[in-house]
């Protein structure tokens, strides 16, 4: 059933939405903002936990942020390729839910699955606009894309402030215990060791940066268009 949101944010797999732009989600959601999260895929290949698990955390990080609801398509976790057939199920994802802004992962990250869906979603962020492009819905552009950071520290185009969404940010990566917390059973990863507190120091450097306690940082599809005073008065 096709809808109206504002913002449509994908992730590779379940969590990645959280570690990039939690608090951002959660500041927007606040404000009446509808919001759709979207998992590219199962995760099915990961080291800790298992696919229901991970789904079962999502769910709970996706309403701690205040989300509308949160899809998984069935795009193969080390599969995310840019193929006709992924590019029509992200753009009738799109399509369907007629966001006003995208986000996806940055290009530039050490994990390929994240730069992969990067690469993906900007080219399904292309399609969707494209009248004649085959899909059973409706074309659908959205006025802007961009793209957060998961692993990583690179110098933003812009910032978001979230000193008072860092908490929350916090408790939905909280609610992923399979992949933060190594367990009885599982294995080390570089998600199991202190991988939420830093985090939160990479939201602290990002926000004394720009002057800011806590901050978010993006990038821009395109050139950004300043529509107040530069001189801030």
């Amino acid at each position: 059933m096709e809808q109206q949101i504002d913002i449509l944010a994908f992730g590779a797999h379940a969590d990645d939405v959280e570690i990039g732009m939690g608090g951002t989600l959660a500041k927007y959601a606040a404000e009446g903002k509808k919001i759709v999260i979207c998992d590219l895929t199962e995760a099915e290949l990961s080291s800790n936990g298992t696919v229901s698990l991970r789904k079962e955390e999502s769910r709970k990080a996706a309403d701690i942020l205040g989300a509308f609801k949160r899809e998984t398509l069935d795009i193969p976790d080390r599969g995310i390729y840019i193929t006709e057939e992924n590019i029509q199920k992200v753009v009738e994802m799109i399509r369907t839910y007629k966001p006003r802004v995208i986000f996806a992962p940055y290009e530039q990250d050490r994990h390929p699955d994240h730069g992969n869906a990067s690469r993906l979603v900007k080219e399904a962020f292309f399609s969707a606009g494209i009248r004649k492009y085959h899909s059973s819905i409706l074309p659908h552009k959205a006025d802007h894309l961009y793209f957060y950071m998961i692993n990583g520290f690179h110098k933003p185009q812009f910032v978001v402030d979230i000193e008072e969404f860092m908490d929350t940010k916090i408790q939905s990566l909280e609610e992923y215990s399979s992949q933060f917390t190594q367990g009885t059973e599982g294995v080390r990863t570089p998600l199991t060791d202190g991988y939420i507190e830093a985090v939160e120091a990479r939201e602290r450097m990002m926000g004394k940066e720009a002057g800011l306690r806590y901050a978010e940082g993006f990038f821009s599809y395109r050139t950004l268009i300043l529509h107040h005073d530069l001189l801030g008065e």
